[in-house]
């Protein structure tokens, strides 16, 4: 791992209707890394990661990316992409032209873009369906021209909400073994928000356990596993009652604000 990519100091993010989302959250993360937020619903892990990606200001304390104000990453780089639950896909745009879109709007070069996009469709295994619209894909194919619209720029950082969370069970399965290839090809920081502790557990190099509202780091579990993963590893299974044990742990403290 390298050096330190987004640091929350002391943060606490209170919105106007009064909702305490984070308290004196205080985390740091290293670049390379694979770090899922797990929690409970409401613990504002997902408000952490919009954060990270500018979409949102601490109401105290302070959030940096890169050395820098989340917001001027975005302004000034490429360095950060999101890939929301939603794939967000326009429909009358094919395939292709969803994942150039981004690349169009910053003003690449026509062979370059074109280039890139062609290449992170293949990587996500679409390089057959370019020309094929969003209402014939199935669920699973719309969040793969998702991933790859948000790799087509090569940032350093992907930031990805319970991308997988409508997914059926086989799908999630299969695009979780595809965002480990990806992450190891890639070599990037990647930060993932969900609710299932399995899917931490297979996916994570470290796993940021929230306790429940006031949203609050609780722990950082380690996960020591070789990839390619197996679920059915003796070890997998003991990080897996590792990280529900801490998950119900941070429940249990939770603290009214």
């Amino acid at each position: 791992m390298g050096n330190e990519v987004v640091s929350f100091q002391q943060v606490d993010k209170v919105y106007t209707t009064g909702t305490v989302a984070l308290s004196q959250l205080d985390l740091s993360i290293q670049e390379g890394e694979l770090i899922s937020f797990l929690g409970p619903s409401g613990c504002g892990k997902s408000t952490a990661l919009r954060m990270v990606a500018g979409l949102g200001d601490a109401t105290k304390g302070k959030i940096e990316v890169f050395g820098q104000n989340p917001k001027e990453v975005i302004q000034k780089t490429n360095d950060l992409a999101f890939v929301f639950q939603d794939a967000n896909l326009l429909p009358w745009r094919t395939v292709l032209d969803n994942v150039l879109l981004p690349l169009e709007l910053r003003g690449s070069d026509k062979d370059s873009r074109m280039e890139n996009a062609v290449n992170v469709l293949e990587m996500v295994g679409l390089k057959d369906h370019l020309k094929s619209y969003p209402r014939q894909l199935s669920g699973g194919m719309k969040m793969r021209v998702s991933i790859a619209r948000a790799l087509a720029a090569k940032p350093k950082m992907l930031l990805m909400d319970e991308p997988f969370a409508a997914l059926d069970e086989m799908t999630r399965q299969t695009l979780q073994g595809d965002l480990l290839n990806i992450w190891e090809k890639e070599n990037m920081t990647i930060l993932f928000v969900t609710h299932n502790v399995y899917e931490a557990v297979y996916l994570s190099s470290r796993i940021a356990v929230m306790s429940a509202r006031p949203g609050r780091l609780s722990t950082f579990i380690d996960v020591e596993l070789p990839n390619p993963r197996e679920r059915t590893n003796r070890r997998f299974t003991e990080y897996v009652e590792l990280a529900s044990r801490s998950l119900e742990h941070s429940i249990g403290r939770r603290e009214l604000g």
